[in-house]
């Protein structure tokens, strides 16, 4: 088959995996609105992806979290995506193929994110540690006033910082001893909930696998952005490439998204697509 257009012999509009696909992740957005709303219970919490440390880590996460999102419109971009370009791969490759690309970009996803994540929280809970196995009110208090623990604060944590801080101001001069077993407590607390908030969830690391997989077989069919602007679907890749790379490497605090999955998924895709390129009677 050529490299440079898409003309397959027969072709199924939602083939069988991207209808599951498609199927379990609404099933699993659905039930997370509903279970938040009615019963505050968070989903996400043990099925999207958490650092290994974390209390609500679980192996199995590595496959779920693919199918977790974290709003509407995240689902909605992400599944149009996988239809747009998991529908074609799926009829070039199979089922089968497709299925195990899909899975394994995620997890390579996942785990270039596990990298960052290393390097990014290591350093915060040896800090915690340090200070938790030392105590004093001057190790404390330096902690908590440093760059490290204020740019580790979110709007959850911040609050709950602001809550202990008010009941160990008071405490302090009365009974020291006293604030101080309070700041043990608050230390373990603060480490188990800024663990735990660190959910990775979305399908967008296998979406990027899969948009490069169609860059590499496809590179000269024309993609539509914004459903108007023409472009070529190696030009696209590559563009989006640059973007992720950018937002990566910026490192934006008030950008959720993980770039660094993104990346990992169109690694991952990549080693993928020039293994099963030596195995040119199955590739295409």
């Amino acid at each position: 088959m050529s490299q440079q257009e898409f003309r397959p012999r027969s072709f199924q509009i939602l083939p069988p995996v991207v209808k599951n696909i498609l199927i379990i992740s609404g099933i699993l957005f659905l039930a997370q609105v509903i279970l938040e709303y009615k019963m505050n219970f968070r989903l996400e919490n043990y099925l999207g992806l958490h650092y290994y440390s974390a209390d609500y880590f679980k192996p199995y996460q590595f496959i779920t979290y693919i199918f977790m999102h974290g709003n509407f419109m995240h689902i909605f971009f992400n599944m149009f995506a996988v239809w747009t370009f998991g529908s074609v791969l799926e009829n070039v490759w199979g089922s089968k193929r497709f299925l195990i690309f899909y899975l394994i970009t995620g997890m390579g996803a996942a785990l270039t994110q596990y990298v960052v994540y290393y390097f990014e929280i290591t350093p915060l809970m040896n800090s915690i540690s340090e200070v938790h196995n030392g105590m004093t009110i001057g190790s404390f208090e330096t902690f908590v006033n440093s760059i490290q623990f204020r740019g580790s604060l979110s709007y959850e944590t911040s609050s709950a910082f602001n809550s202990f801080a008010d009941k160990y101001n008071s405490l302090l001069p009365a009974d020291p001893s006293g604030a101080l077993l309070l700041a043990h407590n608050y230390l373990d607390q603060f480490k188990a909930d800024y663990l735990n908030a660190n959910v990775i969830v979305g399908a967008s690391g296998s979406l990027f696998g899969l948009l490069l997989a169609f860059g590499m077989m496809f590179p000269n069919t024309y993609l539509n952005i914004y459903f108007f602007i023409p472009i070529k679907a190696k030009y696209f890749v590559i563009l989006y490439g640059i973007i992720e790379i950018y937002s990566a490497i910026s490192n934006n605090p008030q950008d959720n998204v993980a770039h660094f999955a993104h990346l990992g998924g169109m690694l991952f895709g990549f080693i993928m697509i020039m293994l099963w390129k030596k195995d040119r009677t199955h590739f295409y």
